[in-house]
């Protein structure tokens, strides 16, 4: 169907992470697609093991994704589940494994919140304005990234500033209240280069309470949400050796939904009540580069990152408990460096100490009160990044962790590739290690209350996982690849219900994934361009032998890119998900089966000159109705357009 779609409607587009699709139109030659995160440095995707997707600023813009979790949909091997529209709660899973097992950076930054719970990342409040690439890093990358990297690594990098002065703005709305606003200044001049970026991101109105679920005669309160993002870098090249680059990103986001009323029963049948949660979030890495000789480079930074959440619940009434609030905390010094040996031959090595903590308060009479915790952690590593023969390519890594709660860890990966001659096939895979460690909350919090009792005894979770594949040129503008998948994972933290109403957390979880990427990438002309991807993933509990909630079997995607006339360009994407088992809105009802559905994006750009665009969009095409996760609806048929001007 994705084939005959792709032949049938030219107007439908396709994304730049795609080999064979790098080009830009009227171009006959395609650009090697380079990787940072999949080495920690700059690399040839072709000179690496490891299944790595990018997307760049071009294909972000091409395809008007605003939010990461609207970027991400796309992406094979991953599943993305948004609890109803823009600034739901947005989880991601990576080759089936759990949503807290992705490692999210932004500019080298670690992203994750350590006030969470389980340390699951929120990607519901990451607008793209400011992004220059996506790269999505798939199975354990412990061995380079350490904690929480067990399914993979999903890393984030904002622009930086070149040339002549520019300045950037664009205005757009559409569909459920939405109007967005951008604005970015950026240049170099003297060995000073900046780009300072403003965006603002609302959607006001977005139904997200399917209609079966809706209270009679109650009101259908549709999701507000607002974000404003603020980011800036900047570098200085002091001198030929020496440079220092300072990088802030600042957002705060509102975000105003329902939740079922459980002082009534049944909750569905009686009321809602309407919360507001604010998240304001801080990042900043300061960094010194230091080149002394040719080929050996050095990088001292200091990490620090404070992300605020205020929920309030039943915000209009006013005998409503009073809000509680979650501060995480972390801080970062590291070092790392790497040099060059011989050309294709380089040694990466490195070492990090990270302090974490937690402020956590509620006033409320039977309350939490005030929860404070910390952990440190200690690291090293060292990578070697070879040529040791003609065509054939090596990335070997080695990571040793001490953390201060629950000691040692030591984590591993290794991903080859060999190119064929004649054929040019190439062979890659990779085999690795991945661990999270226990979180503040569950190590360190005890709430008496609710009964919760908390474990410092806990282990780290701990994944191994290979994977092995192909990619095979057919000419000059045809690609095709697979790739086979396997992850185990074991002392998986779950709760555990003691006597006299009380819980705890225990390392008793085990489980597993399988399964096989596959892709074909065409380029039919100059012009027109083309990719489908397909994931297919079984999972299984392996203490309970059922399926895993939210890993849907089967996802597929076709995207395209045509550019039929100077300045114009249109492109389309498809995602597929196929069924799978998920709990109802309240896990009133634990294991159900969800249908799965399909969505059609398609979006058109016009430079009428050199600094005025214009664009616009449709969202779900065919205005699909469904629920991901269930009882949370997907957003239906959706129009944007906007205008784009910039300066020279």
């Amino acid at each position: 169907m994705a084939f005959t779609l792709l032949g049938g409607l030219p107007a439908l587009a396709q994304q730049t992470v795609a080999p064979l699709a790098n080009s830009r139109p009227g171009t006959a030659e395609t650009l090697e697609e380079i990787s940072v995160s999949a080495t920690g440095v700059p690399t040839p995707v072709s000179q690496t093991g490891s299944s790595v997707t990018v997307l760049t600023a071009e294909t972000l813009e091409q395809q008007q994704r605003r939010t990461v979790p609207d970027a991400l949909q796309q992406v094979p091997g991953l599943n993305v589940v948004q609890t109803g529209g823009p600034g739901g709660q947005s989880s991601v899973f990576i080759r089936g494994a759990n949503s807290n097992h992705t490692k999210v950076l932004i500019d080298g930054i670690d992203a994750s919140d350590p006030s969470n719970p389980n340390g699951s990342f929120d990607f519901a409040h990451l607008l793209t304005d400011d992004l220059s690439r996506i790269e999505v890093l798939r199975g354990p990358q412990s061995g380079l990234y350490g904690a929480d990297a067990i399914g993979g690594v999903v890393s984030f990098t904002t622009k930086r500033g070149e040339g002549p002065m520019r300045i950037t703005t664009r205005v757009e709305g559409g569909s459920y209240g939405t109007f967005n606003q951008s604005g970015r200044i950026s240049g170099s001049q003297d060995g000073f280069d900046y780009s300072v970026s403003v965006a603002h991101f609302r959607a006001a109105a977005t139904p997200v309470t399917p209609l079966d679920l809706v209270p009679p005669r109650g009101p259908r309160r549709p999701n507000y949400y607002d974000n404003e993002t603020i980011s800036a870098k900047l570098g200085y090249q002091v001198t030929d050796e020496f440079r220092i680059n300072s990088i802030t990103r600042f957002s705060n986001a509102t975000l105003r939904f329902n939740t079922d009323d459980y002082s009534q029963f049944p909750a569905v049948l009686f009321g809602t009540v309407r919360n507001e949660q604010g998240n304001q979030q801080i990042y900043t890495r300061n960094e010194a580069e230091w080149t002394p000789i040719a080929g050996f480079h050095n990088v001292f930074a200091i990490n620090y990152s404070n992300l605020f959440n205020r929920n309030a619940s039943d915000i209009y009434n006013p005998l409503a408990l009073i809000p509680n609030t979650n501060t995480g905390e972390r801080l970062r010094y590291e070092y790392r460096g790497d040099y060059l040996l011989s050309p294709g031959n380089l040694i990466l090595f490195g070492a990090q100490r990270d302090e974490e903590r937690l402020f956590n308060s509620d006033p409320n009479p039977f309350g939490t009160g005030d929860l404070k915790a910390r952990n440190g952690n200690t690291a090293g590593y060292v990578e070697a990044q070879l040529t040791p023969f003609d065509r054939a390519a090596l990335v070997a890594n080695l990571r040793h962790d001490e953390n201060d709660a629950f000691g040692p860890a030591t984590t591993f990966r290794v991903a080859p590739s060999y190119v064929l001659p004649f054929s040019e096939t190439r062979i890659k895979g990779s085999i690795g290690t991945g661990f999270k460690t226990p979180t503040l909350y569950q190590l360190y919090v005890n709430i008496p209350s609710f009964g919760q009792i908390a474990n410092p005894n806990l282990k780290p979770e701990e994944s191994f996982g290979y994977d092995a594949g192909f990619e095979q040129p057919l000419g000059d503008r045809v690609l095709v690849g697979a790739t086979y998948f396997h992850n185990d994972y074991k002392n998986l933290i779950q709760t555990l219900f003691l006597p006299g109403f009380q819980y705890s957390y225990e390392n008793i979880g085990k489980a597993e994934s399988y399964g096989a990427e596959a892709f074909a990438s065409v380029k039919f002309t100059d012009t027109l361009s083309g990719r489908i991807d397909y994931t297919n993933t079984v999972t299984k509990d392996e203490v309970s032998n059922l399926e895993l909630l939210r890993r849907p079997r089967h996802k597929g995607s076709a995207t395209a890119l045509w550019s039929p006339l100077p300045g114009l360009t249109l492109s389309g994407t498809l995602v597929v998900i196929g069924p799978f088992v998920d709990g109802n809105r309240d896990f009133s009802i634990p294991r159900l089966k969800n249908p799965g559905f399909t969505t059609v994006n398609f979006a058109v750009n016009y430079d009428i000159n050199e600094s005025v665009s214009v664009f616009g969009r449709v969202d779900n095409l065919f205005d699909r109705r469904y629920e991901n996760p269930t009882g949370f609806l997907g957003q239906g048929l959706a129009v944007y357009g906007g205008v784009r001007v910039s300066t020279f």
